[in-house]
């Protein structure tokens, strides 16, 4: 049946089948933990109501559904009421690696990921070649010396090798960190130096938009700079499996530098495979450092544990994404981003990964639902900002392409606009089941997702996830059922961070999420709950996150989230994207909205009308920019995230400590001294 979109907002865009709705893994589990509780769950509503009030026994029973691999020991859970301070199953023993390679025992024919890039599928890996690479790795990461909470770091394309190091180092007891090689030596080393790694792994090359970049300089500084390396492993991500052993690595013999360098090939693709071993560790154990932007300074060294990362991406990967044995599931990623540690934890539920290195819009701009198609992906993941480029562009894939494998849709980044589901749905496929989902960096995983079991309604994340105590507040802590404020979380989850980095006395920690609201986890998003009423007669709370809490304008003493702006904004043809800021002036704050226009555009007085009107129409006057100015680029992050406190801070002549965090970080100097902003 055809969507209307008119009736978006009175109907939802998708509704669960009686297959949704009984034989989803949510609704498996949910029957399951009835059964197990003697209970019974009225809906997702009831479900989640259970998960927050019962913490102990809601993660519990993931274990147990889900026959993680460890020793759980007695305890679940120690100080729960303590935020920060709660500790999760503190007396258990698990390996990561052990988790998510179990299937090559199962199913070791299995293919566990498909590789691909802007040629297209360049080879697939079974889960027991995956698992012998592994072992082959972790054999000679020992033999280098790596040993438990040693850090191994890593250059990386988005390929099968970033997913073998990181289950190598895990395996070990070991910790992983890694970016992308689109990073400039100063954002690499503002990241290791701090981590200090004994070993880095590192691609020679690699492509984007159809050219070759080389990156042997780059890993050469990095080298000579981290006096903490006892070795480098080099690969070359662009060779082929015909290739020869040394031409597979490339030219790794002209990286200048006294740190001993090893072939990845030579390694990996060794004819001897030793046997798999796995250190079990605590589960608050760390795994992974994760880095936050870096905008305002050196990133934050965000440590991740062992169990709680496990538990939570099984959790919102087999529930809320419906991920079993077998699915092909996709997120346009760069290892970079934490995106690529969630959706890679879906190999310990034996889905086939799609990986994809490369420009999303070259060589053709359909290039991922040609991906799509060629690999019959089953979850499709990638930014809000790929979709609405995607919508600029004039794709319809839809009428262009089959996509008769895809079930789900998963979006995340920045908010997924109104307008963006319409276009899924009208233009993308009228019958998948389109999940906003919303977390960060900070937690490896979500705070509101999907979940097969409910509606998508027109701008709303179907749900806050289980076990997420979360609510919206003022500035002053109080809880706000009907209206906007600030995303916080009041009970204790296993995927918070272990620590941060160095952090001995834990106050940075604090500080970055526990000081504004007492004992609760204050996230920065600015949003609200939206309320619906079912046809069963439970009811469903959705979600609206409106922007960052610390990007909200406030003209007039009134509260708006950049959100609100960028949606009406996404209206209008001519602007291909936007940011807006507030500006300091006369004692106020007024908004300045700066437009990217699409190619051949100007923004005269006739245009400037035509956004101003459609923002006051469907918003408010207070939401009406008193300056709406051109500029040939918008600021981002690697990840995609446009960057509204640096353009702020440019505005204001004030000084953007950490340019390396940006993908274009040129684009600033659009921003300064702007003669617009003088009256």
């Amino acid at each position: 049946m055809e969507l209307d979109i008119n009736q978006a907002t009175e109907k939802p865009l998708w509704s669960p089948s009686n297959k949704d709705l009984n034989d989803s893994v949510m609704a498996r589990f949910s029957a399951w933990l009835e059964a197990k509780q003697d209970t019974h769950f009225d809906g997702y509503a009831a479900l989640h109501h259970f998960s927050v009030t019962q913490p102990e026994i809601f993660w519990d029973s993931l274990w147990d559904y889900f026959g993680l691999i460890g020793e759980r020991g007695s305890q679940k859970v120690q100080d729960l009421k303590r935020l920060p301070g709660a500790v999760w199953f503190p007396d258990s023993k698990i390996n990561f690696a052990e988790n998510l390679l179990r299937y090559a025992k199962d199913t070791p024919n299995q293919i566990a990921c498909t590789e691909s890039n802007e040629h297209g599928i360049i080879q697939s890996i079974t889960y027991s070649e995956l698992a012998n690479k592994v072992a082959t790795l972790a054999t000679e990461l020992r033999k280098l010396g790596v040993k438990e909470s040693d850090r191994v770091a890593a250059i990386s394309t988005n390929s099968h090798h970033a997913i073998v190091g990181m289950l190598a180092t895990a395996s070990i007891g070991a910790v992983w960190s890694s970016c992308s090689p689109d990073f400039g030596v100063s954002g690499i080393l503002d990241r290791f130096e701090q981590i200090r790694p004994t070993v880095l792994l590192a691609c020679n090359r690699y492509q984007y938009a159809g050219k070759v970049i080389d990156c042997v300089e780059k890993v050469t500084l990095v080298a000579e700079a981290l006096d903490s390396l006892q070795a480098i492993i080099c690969f070359n991500p662009l060779a082929t499996e015909a290739d020869a052993a040394d031409q597979c690595d490339g030219d790794v013999d002209t990286i200048n530098t006294n740190v001993p360098i090893f072939r990845w090939n030579r390694i990996v693709n060794s004819q001897s495979i030793p046997p798999l071993q796995f250190t079990r560790v605590a589960f608050n154990a760390p795994l992974y450092i994760l880095f936050s932007s870096g905008t305002t300074g050196k990133p934050k060294c965000i440590v991740h544990g062992v169990g709680g990362t496990l538990l939570q991406h099984v959790k919102e990967l087999a529930l809320h994404t419906d991920v079993t044995s077998g699915t092909r599931l996709f997120y346009f990623t760069t290892c970079g981003w934490m995106m690529w540690n969630w959706y890679v934890s879906g190999l310990a539920l034996g889905a086939s990964l799609v990986l994809y290195d490369g420009s999303p819009f070259h060589p053709k701009q359909s290039v991922l639902f040609d991906l799509a198609d060629d690999a019959q992906i089953e979850v499709f993941g990638a930014s809000a900002k790929y979709f609405s480029a995607a919508e600029k562009f004039g794709l319809k894939p839809r009428q262009s392409h089959n996509l008769t494998s895809l079930k789900s849709i998963l979006s995340t980044g920045s908010p997924l606009v109104p307008e963006s589901f319409d276009y899924l749905y009208r233009d993308v496929s009228h019958d998948v089941r389109v999940s906003s989902i919303s977390g960060g960096t900070d937690i490896v995983s979500c705070f509101a997702l999907g979940s097969p079991t409910l509606p998508v309604w027109r701008g709303e994340l179907q749900c806050a996830g289980l076990g997420m105590d979360i609510d919206f507040v003022d500035e002053q802590g109080v809880s706000l059922d009907q209206g906007k404020g600030e995303l916080i979380c009041r009970t204790a989850f296993p995927s918070m961070p272990v620590c941060f980095w160095k952090d001995t006395d834990g106050s940075r920690y604090f500080d970055a999420y526990f000081a504004r609201h007492n004992n609760s986890w204050a996230h920065g998003d600015f949003g609200e709950l939206c309320q619906h009423k079912l046809n069963d007669g439970s009811h469903q709370r959705g979600v609206m996150i409106h922007g960052r809490a610390d990007a909200v304008l406030n003209p007039n003493g009134v509260r708006i989230g950049t959100a609100e702006i960028y949606r009406q904004v996404e209206k209008v043809d001519a602007v291909f994207e936007s940011l807006a800021i507030g500006q300091k002036w006369h004692g106020d704050e007024r908004i300045i909205l700066f437009v990217k226009l699409q190619h051949g555009q100007v923004l005269d007085e006739a245009l400037k009308n035509d956004i101003k009107q459609i923002i006051r129409t469907n918003t408010s006057p207070r939401h009406v920019p008193a300056k709406i100015v051109s500029v040939p680029d918008i600021p981002r992050t690697r990840s995609g995230k446009i960057v509204e406190l640096a353009v702020r801070s440019i505005v204001h002549g004030e000084e953007v400590k950490n340019t390396e965090a940006l993908a274009n970080p040129d684009a600033l100097d659009y921003f300064r001294d702007l003669v617009d902003l003088k009256d």
